[in-house]
């Protein structure tokens, strides 16, 4: 975007803004995020519907379904189960909040404090290791920064929690593939750290045909869509934001470059 040098306002059309940070040449000029209630409602659901996934025994029953076995185990309630959110934002806070309501023990880490009704949360690198082992489900959706670069390794996974109802901890991954470490995830889904995972993002879009996580046993699979956004709501929101901008210079959800998000 440097051929561009009458730009006032950049608007990324979407969440995250790591590939527009990446670019060494970007303007000097406000970076605005998106952040409409359709986008979060969205995010809100796809967390959602893969806790639930995990917790009703989904993955366990559907192969039942296929081998025609009539064999139901015992259904813990959601208050057994602990799932932690890892980042916080306007999309984490959300989901939060439904899983709370929902009956889940809900925590959640940021790299900077951070205070939520009802929430227990965490921060920074001293309280991860607290945080990660109370939970049993792991939701992400970090922003992807030098800091959080493949964070979703064997070393974090070794210290979730392993004494949960749901046999091993789940991962749940659906903020940006930069974010994990593939070979340790199928390693840890292997040998047994982690007993399950719903990933919506990857290292490579598409994913390679040759992929073990296509046809993995304990990976719920989806292409990237577990937010899509809705044209006529960004394009509402950005219009919205460009007559503030030329009223009174004003912008919201503005990116700060020293943090990446």
């Amino acid at each position: 975007m440097a051929g561009f040098p009458n730009l006032r306002v950049i608007f990324n059309l979407g969440a995250g803004v790591d590939a527009l940070m990446a670019d060494a040449s970007l303007p000097k000029v406000p970076l605005v995020r998106v952040a409409v209630s359709d986008l979060t409602s969205r995010m809100t659901e796809y967390v959602v519907l893969h806790v639930l996934m995990h917790h009703r025994q989904e993955l366990y029953l559907r192969a039942c379904q296929r081998e025609k076995r009539w064999q139901p185990k015992f259904q813990w309630p959601a208050s057994a189960i602990s799932v932690g959110i890892m980042g916080l934002g306007t999309l984490g806070a959300n989901a939060a909040d439904v899983l709370k309501r929902l009956g889940f023990r809900v925590a959640g880490w940021t790299r900077s404090e951070r205070e939520i009704d009802g929430i227990e949360c965490f921060h920074g690198k001293a309280q991860l290791e607290a945080f990660l082992a109370r939970t049993d489900i792991l939701v992400c959706l970090l922003p992807l920064t030098p800091d959080t670069q493949h964070i979703l390794n064997r070393e974090l996974f070794t210290k979730l929690n392993r004494n949960g109802p749901l046999g091993g901890p789940v991962l749940i991954n659906a903020g940006r593939g930069g974010l994990q470490n593939e070979k340790d995830i199928l390693t840890c889904l292997d040998d047994g750290t982690l007993g399950g995972a719903s990933l919506d993002v990857y290292a490579t879009e598409p994913l390679p045909p040759d992929s073990r996580f296509w046809t993995h046993p304990k990976v719920v699979l989806t292409p990237h869509n577990a937010a899509d956004t809705d044209p006529a709501e960004i394009s509402k929101y950005v219009a919205s934001q460009i007559e503030r901008f030329e009223a009174s210079g004003a912008l919201e959800n503005v990116v700060d470059p020293a943090r990446g998000y």
